[in-house]
C-alpha cells in the first residue's frame, strides 16, 4: 500500500487505531482493512479505483458505518474508501427545488441547513443525525416519513459515480422529467456500493410543511395497534409517519430514556400529521376517533419540545436494545400493511414458542417492522436456535406477501437468504449486471449475492 500513499498523501492509513475502527459497521460483523482512505474530492475517488483496479485489491466504499447487514464490512486485503471528507452541500436551488450535495453529508445535516431555506428533504432514518446521504443512496433508506413521501430512490434526480475502472459517469437529469435511455440513476440507488462509487448526488427537495400534528396513542392489546394502522389508512388518512413499537421495545426505552409511558400497555403508535392546519386537524379528530373505538388511548404533543422528546425516544430504541442485550438480531421485515395484524402475532407466537425474545418496533404504516432477536453470541446453543427462527421468520412474511428487508438491504447478513425471495432468472440478471459493472468483482466483493 506504499503506492497508494504516495498517490494520496496524508489521506491514507495502516494505522493498527484505523485498521480496527474501519473493520466493522452496526451490523456487529467485523474485518480488517488492508487501508483506508479518505478523499477529498472526485480526483482522489478516481487514483484510489485506478490503483485498485490496476492491482485488483477491492475496496469498499463506507459512509459512515451505520448499516445493519454489513455492507460497509472489508473483504480480505481491501481498502476502505471513506467518503466522510467529502461533505459539502454544494447548491441548494429554491427555484427548482433541487440541492447538489456530496457523499459524506450527514442526512441530519442537510435537514437542518434545509429548514433555513423553509425546504425539507423527507427520507429520515432514525440514525439520521450521524449517517450519510451517500449510505442512504447506496442502501436506498427509508426512514418514519416513508408512507406519505416515500423513499431515498423517490428523491434521487441524478448522480456523478465513479466505475470500478476509474471511468466517472453522471446519471439522471436536473429536470422534473427525463426518459432518456435507461434509468442508471434508479439502478445505482440501492446498488450497496457494488456498482460504483458515489461522488455527487442531486436530490429533489420539498417546501416544508405548514403545521405538523404528533400524537402518541397506547394499546393494551397488540393486535388492535395494528388494527388501528390498518383503519386510518382505509379512512383515506395518509399521515407522514405512522410507528409502532410493542411492550418490550416501550420497556426498554423507558429504561433508558423515561417519557412517562404507563408499564401496562402492549403496544403504542406514534403518529404525525404535516400539511395544511384546518386539514390535519381534521385528520387528527378521526384518527382519535378510530383509535379511541379500538380502546386506545390517545395524547396530543402540545408544543414542539414534547413533539421533540417524543420522538427523541423513538430514535433511542436501537441505543436502548443494546443495553439489554450487546447482541442482537436485527431484521427489518415488510409486509402489506393490512397483513400487519396477522404479523404480529405470527411474531408473538414464534417468540413464546422458541424462548427467544422479540422485540419489534418499525414503520407501521408502510408495514415495514424492526424485528429483534435478543440472544447471547456466546451462547452457541441460543444463537444457533434464533438464527433457524430468522428463517421461520422471513418464510412467514414471503407467505403473506411481503419482502426480507424494507430498507436495511442485503449486504452480508441477508446474502444467504435471497433465494428465498428473488428467482433464479432475476438472480442471474442481476449477477450479469454486476459482471458489466465490475468485471474484476474489486467493488464491494462479497456482497449481496450467495
Amino acid at each position: 500500500m506504499d503506492k497508494l500513499s504516495e498517490l494520496l498523501p496524508g489521506k491514507t492509513s495502516t494505522a493498527p487505531e484505523d485498521i480496527l475502527c474501519y473493520g466493522f459497521d452496526a451490523s456487529g460483523l467485523q474485518a480488517p482493512p488492508a487501508a483506508v482512505v479518505w478523499p477529498r474530492d472526485v480526483l482522489d475517488v478516481i487514483k484510489v479505483i485506478k490503483y485498485a483496479y490496476t492491482n485488483s485489491i477491492p475496496v469498499i466504499p463506507r459512509g459512515a458505518g451505520t448499516g445493519m447487514t454489513g455492507g460497509a464490512v472489508p473483504s480480505q486485503g481491501a481498502i476502505i474508501l471513506s467518503m466522510e471528507k467529502m461533505n459539502r452541500i454544494i447548491e441548494i436551488d429554491k427555484e427548482n427545488l433541487t440541492v447538489l450535495v456530496e457523499p459524506g453529508v450527514l442526512n441530519g445535516k442537510l435537514q437542518r441547513e434545509l429548514e433555513r431555506h423553509k425546504l425539507f428533504y423527507p427520507p429520515d432514518p432514525a440514525s439520521m443525525n450521524f449517517c450519510t446521504i451517500g449510505g442512504n443512496v447506496a442502501e436506498n433508506a427509508g426512514g418514519a416519513r416513508a408512507i406519505k413521501y416515500g423513499v431515498t430512490k423517490d428523491y434521487v434526480m441524478g448522480l456523478e459515480a465513479v466505475l470500478p475502472d476509474g471511468r466517472l459517469i453522471k446519471t439522471g437529469v436536473k429536470t422534473a422529467k427525463g426518459v432518456v435511455g435507461y434509468d442508471l440513476t434508479g439502478l445505482l440507488v440501492g446498488s450497496e456500493g457494488t456498482l460504483a462509487v458515489i461522488t455527487k448526488i442531486r436530490l429533489k427537495v420539498l417546501p416544508i410543511p405548514q403545521e405538523v400534528i404528533t400524537l402518541l396513542v397506547t394499546f393494551k392489546e397488540l393486535e388492535k395497534s395494528g388494527v388501528a394502522v390498518t383503519q386510518i389508512i382505509a379512512a383515506g388518512i395518509i399521515p407522514s409517519a405512522l410507528e409502532f413499537l410493542d411492550r418490550e421495545t416501550i420497556k426498554a426505552v423507558e429504561n433508558y430514556k423515561p417519557i412517562g409511558l404507563p408499564n401496562d400497555i402492549d403496544a403504542m403508535l406514534l403518529i404525525e400529521l404535516d400539511g395544511t392546519p384546518s386539514v390535519i386537524t381534521k385528520d387528527a379528530e378521526k384518527i382519535s376517533g378510530i383509535c379511541e373505538h379500538l380502546d386506545g388511548e390517545v395524547i396530543m404533543a402540545e408544543n414542539e419540545a414534547a413533539r421533540e422528546k417524543l420522538w427523541e425516544a423513538r430514535r433511542a430504541i436501537s441505543p436502548a436494545l443494546f443495553h439489554i442485550s450487546s447482541t442482537k438480531i436485527n431484521e427489518d421485515i415488510v409486509v402489506p400493511r393490512n397483513r400487519l395484524p396477522e404479523m404480529l402475532g405470527i411474531l408473538r407466537g414464534l417468540s413464546e414458542s422458541s424462548g427467544i425474545r422479540i422485540i419489534n418496533f418499525g414503520h407501521a404504516g408502510d408495514g415495514n417492522i424492526h424485528v429483534n432477536l435478543m440472544v447471547d453470541r456466546n451462547n452457541t446453543d441460543e444463537y444457533e436456535k434464533a438464527m433457524k427462527l430468522v428463517e421461520d421468520i422471513f418464510r412467514a412474511t414471503l407467505e403473506l406477501g411481503g419482502t426480507i428487508s424494507g430498507e436495511h438491504g442485503v449486504g452480508l447478513t441477508k446474502k444467504n437468504y435471497i433465494t428465498m425471495e428473488i428467482r433464479p432468472d432475476e438472480l442471474e440478471l442481476m449477477k450479469k449486471i454486476k459482471a458489466v459493472f465490475d468485471p474484476k468483482n474489486i467493488l464491494n466483493p462479497g456482497k449481496i449475492f450467495p
